[in-house]
């Protein structure tokens, strides 16, 4: 079992920062992907940014450049660093794990969200 524990977001003036943080506990050492999704209404969650065990990342198009996922080996947590936010950047932001229970079979956990706002 993984427990995926975020930190609260909040409101943001455009061009500001956030930093959210994602705690994982549980069966964390079968965890290879960790990251953040988001979500606003009447879209489907997008991802945003993604690291791997072996340290690979993915980040979305619109965030590059702008937002950097990092992680805390030693505290179990994912860290996203949110830079230069944007209105568009409001949504319901999920982390998000894949744990490989065994060979070829891959569970999905998602944290429970957390919304943030960016004013103009």
């Amino acid at each position: 079992q993984v427990q995926l524990v975020e930190s609260e977001g909040g409101l943001v003036q455009a061009g500001g920062s956030l930093r959210l943080s994602c705690a994982a506990s549980g069966t964390i050492f079968s965890i290879n992907v960790i990251g953040w999704y988001r979500q606003t209404p009447g879209k489907q969650r997008e991802l945003v940014a993604t690291i791997s065990s072996g340290g690979s990342i993915n980040y979305a198009d619109s965030v590059k450049g702008r937002f950097t996922i990092s992680r805390d080996n030693a505290k179990n947590t994912v860290y996203l660093q949110m830079n230069s936010l944007k209105p568009e950047d409001t949504a319901v932001y999920y982390c998000f794990a894949r744990r490989a229970v065994r060979v070829g079979v891959d569970y999905n956990h998602w944290g429970q969200g957390t919304q943030v706002t960016v004013s103009s």
